[in-house]
């Protein structure tokens, strides 16, 4: 997929949760995320921008990886974000699988890919602070820590604003 003046997509690759997460966190971010903003499902981002004439390097990358078993990842509480709200994930296995993948990708890192943060859904982003302040106060009171499974890995192609689907890579069951 390309983008007519740069060439191809940049590519993102997320971490992909079971259905029944992904439908609560796509519904807090459907409800918290400015609509005119939102072209995007709920997602744990992993890398944020590997270049997309890589495609097939990094297909057959993600591809390996998920040989692997699921693995739990624990929903750990809720992070004000200034101009916005997140709720915090937590998993050994995905800081290591994370690690492993910016190794292999690792002539391709952005800055931003460089500096990965703690594994997050956003649900709410670019509000006045004082609107993210109250979300993150409502959500925090009515937090409840949980499990949620990691499914496997998605891929997409960055057209600007929404993603286009690039692969997904089921972890073996």
């Amino acid at each position: 997929m390309n983008h007519p003046e740069t060439g191809p997509a940049p590519l993102i690759v997320t971490l992909l949760l079971d259905e029944e997460a992904q439908g609560r966190f796509d519904r807090l971010r459907a409800a918290h995320f400015p609509a005119e903003r939102n072209h995007l499902q709920a997602h744990v981002t992993m890398f944020h921008a590997l270049p997309g004439e890589h495609l097939a390097e990094v297909s057959r990358e993600l591809a390996e990886v998920a040989d692997r078993t699921p693995f739990d990842v624990a929903v750990t509480g809720v992070r004000f974000l200034g101009r916005g709200v997140a709720i915090d994930l937590d998993a050994p296995e995905l800081t290591a699988l994370r690690r492993d993948l910016a190794a292999a990708f690792d002539p391709w890192l952005s800055r931003q890919d460089r500096q990965w943060s703690k594994p997050h859904v956003t649900v709410q982003n670019k509000v006045a602070p004082e609107v993210a302040r109250a979300l993150f106060e409502d959500l925090s009171a009515s937090f409840v820590a949980e499990t949620v499974a990691a499914r496997g890995l998605g891929l997409w192609h960055y057209l600007g604003g929404p993603w286009a689907p690039a692969g997904e890579f089921a972890f073996a069951s």
